[in-house]
């Protein structure tokens, strides 16, 4: 089984100012911010925010059921089309029976201080896990792209929870 799931999101900055925001390590600081309902921390691993970059995310007791953390490795970043993507290698929904679990971050300019952000997973379940695909959500990059909106904008965090 395999599908995938999105967000758009209208961010009042240039698509440059987002992309300072969601190319690189800066994004995982907003997310252990914003995403504390379930995260309790990130870690760097490797790298300096490029291609190849491991983050591990540590999840709060019972947020991801017995699930503790999660690997995930930077795959692409295209600077000049502002767009990342990441990939679980480890734990997290690895451990719930996925092949793949990716997430892509597509920036686009919509005007001179307007953008837009959105926001896909895409993921694909082994034959033999029996899961249903519904515990794929898009909801925490919805609550980090609103964030990011109010972060570029104000210059300060609120946690939209």
């Amino acid at each position: 089984m395999e599908g995938q799931v999105w967000h758009e999101e209208e961010v009042k900055a240039s698509a440059a100012q987002a992309w300072k925001l969601y190319g690189g390590l800066e994004l995982a600081k907003l997310a252990e911010i914003v995403l504390n309902n379930f995260i309790s921390r990130v870690d760097l691993l490797h790298g300096d925010g490029g291609v190849g970059t491991l983050l591990k995310l540590h999840f709060l007791p019972g947020s991801m059921g017995e699930i503790e953390y999660s690997v995930e490795k930077f795959t692409k970043i295209d600077k000049e089309k502002y767009v990342k993507e990441t990939e679980v290698t480890e734990g997290g929904y690895m451990q719930m029976g996925c092949s793949l679990y990716r997430v892509r971050f597509e920036i686009t300019e919509k005007e001179k201080d307007c953008c837009i952000i959105k926001s896909t997973i895409e993921y694909k379940f082994k034959p033999e896990a029996a899961v249903d695909p519904s515990v794929i959500s898009i909801q925490p990059f919805q609550l980090l792209a609103q964030a990011a909106n109010n972060y570029l904008i104000n210059k300060s965090i609120t946690n939209p929870n």
